[in-house]
């Protein structure tokens, strides 16, 4: 058992580190939480300043495992922003466990230190870029010793399209489609061993209403996400008797960042806001009805307004739906 002295004395070589930003040491566990004002002191020096106490350093909650093995563990990429982050904040206060990612150390930290003080000890935070594909069993290996494994990815990552086909280079539609469709199946294809040895698991395909039908000004973006439709519909197929589930996300207008930061036909950023999607559904809301979607395992979900009508039109009435997206005003 760790004596309060021990945890004093911890507590004090670690304020003595250069960089030390706040520190605070349990008696039950033993655990310790350390800020650093900077992000690069090696583990080492940590070490060190813990070796005559009797602390050791291990991954950041894998710690209380013994106490939180039984809750799910979800990752969710594109964490940083919107529907992302939302989603990420969402499950944590369902109770579970939640590996944050996006390319952003810095924003992942700023996402965990504004949830709830009582969540953040389930949140952990990891580094992932869509566009390297070749980096993602790597990342995988890290997510699962974050929390000791993976029940559930949540793909919310990726970047979006405003111009013209004619307009746009080849180069952009090669960086949507390499982020938005072959990073999203890199890092699916890299978790699916570890959900085929536990015989379950959950991927959450975050598309868009522009994976089932297509609008203009978006032909890159609607191709990539048609393209994670038809991929993960086959492997709904391929895996369904290993007890993982797939579900397909098709929000319509959410009030987020998308519209500034997609990229036009030189790959240069639009870097103003669309005027449907700044009058679209709050980033909660969506996170809301993804999570309730994704616990109740459905195979689609749709999340908007009444734009949602155009799924039903493309099935229905696929005529009508593209003489209205001929005449419809688009940005």
């Amino acid at each position: 058992m760790t004596c309060g002295h021990c945890v004093s004395k911890a507590e004090s070589a670690l304020r003595e580190l250069i960089g030390t930003h706040e520190v605070q040491v349990q008696l039950d566990a033993p655990q310790a939480r350390v800020t650093f004002a900077d992000e690069t002191l090696p583990l080492e020096a940590l070490q060190s300043a813990l070796s005559e106490t009797g602390f050791s350093i291990r991954p950041v909650n894998s710690i209380a495992d013994e106490r939180l093995g039984d809750l799910p563990v979800i990752w969710v990429t594109g964490a940083s922003s919107g529907i992302g982050r939302a989603t990420a904040i969402e499950f944590a206060k369902r109770g579970n466990r939640v590996i944050l990612s996006s390319r952003r150390l810095d924003a992942l930290h700023s996402v965990i230190e504004s949830a709830p003080v009582d969540l953040r000890a389930n949140m952990s935070a990891l580094v992932v870029d869509l566009a390297d594909s070749s980096s993602m069993e790597d990342r995988v290996e890290e997510a699962i010793t974050a929390f000791n494994r993976i029940d559930v990815v949540v793909h919310c990552g990726g970047i979006s399209q405003r111009s013209l086909a004619r307009d746009t280079s080849l180069e952009v539609d090669r960086r949507v489609m390499e982020i938005d469709y072959f990073g999203t199946i890199a890092l699916t294809k890299a978790v699916l061993p570890h959900f085929l040895n536990q015989k379950a698991g959950q991927f959450v395909v975050v598309t868009s209403l522009m994976g089932l039908f297509s609008s203009p000004l978006r032909s890159g973006y609607c191709g990539a996400k048609h393209a994670l439709h038809g991929f993960f519909e086959a492997l709904r197929a391929e895996v369904h008797e290993d007890g993982i589930g797939i579900t397909m996300v098709c929000p319509g207008f959410i009030h987020t960042d998308i519209s500034r930061n997609a990229v036009v036909g030189d790959g240069s950023k639009q870097g103003t806001m669309d005027e449907k999607t700044g009058q679209g559904i709050s980033p909660e809301a969506c996170a809301r009805q993804l999570v309730r979607a994704t616990e109740k395992r459905k195979a689609q979900v749709l999340i908007g307004r009444s734009e949602l009508l155009g799924a039903y039109l493309k099935r229905f009435f696929p005529r009508l739906l593209r003489r209205i997206v001929r005449r419809a005003a688009v940005t």
